[in-house]
């Protein structure tokens, strides 16, 4: 069998979330990331899902698995066997959309950019979120606020202080 080439992976992401997000919004939950990656135990579709109000426990992670892998099985677009695997976001829950950093901001979070931004220029960014705007969020790093476009972000996390 082929290897799966980085763009294979992302498009194979890309109709996952597709066809995954309405079938768990139909079912109350919320996708919130999903990745398909190669492990020491073959391929593995590990979906992240959120429940608006409320924690995702082993019921909902069920639930979502029995709607989703039915659905994986007849679209069969996934080239080779993996396994499905559900989770939920843990306490440094991933932010991909406004929405996301919206409801953390005031708490600390961890944003990673594509290339360095801000003056001085930095990749790295690991403070309070201080603002949310429609396409840039700022963060409180060493004394200094650093506003970074959506467009530059390549991961942020909450950053769960215990």
């Amino acid at each position: 069998m082929a290897e799966t080439s980085n763009s294979q992976r992302l498009k194979i992401e890309e109709r996952a979330r597709e066809l995954c997000e309405p079938l768990l919004a139909g079912e109350g939950l919320e996708l919130l990331d999903l990745e398909f990656e190669k492990e020491h135990g073959g391929w593995v579709l590990r979906i992240f899902i959120d429940k608006p109000g409320d924690s995702v426990g082993v019921e909902e992670c069920s639930q979502a698995s029995n709607v989703l892998n039915p659905m994986l099985d007849v679209e069969d677009f996934i080239p080779h066997e993996y396994t499905l695997e559900m989770s939920s976001p843990g306490v440094n829950r991933p932010l991909k959309k406004k929405a996301h950093f919206e409801k953390v901001a005031g708490q600390k979070v961890r944003v990673k950019t594509f290339a360095p931004v801000g003056t001085p220029p930095r990749k790295m960014f690991l403070g309070p979120l201080k603002k949310v705007t429609d396409d840039a969020v700022t963060v409180a790093v060493d004394g200094a606020e650093f506003t970074i476009p959506f467009k530059d972000i390549a991961k942020a996390n909450l950053e769960f202080e215990f």
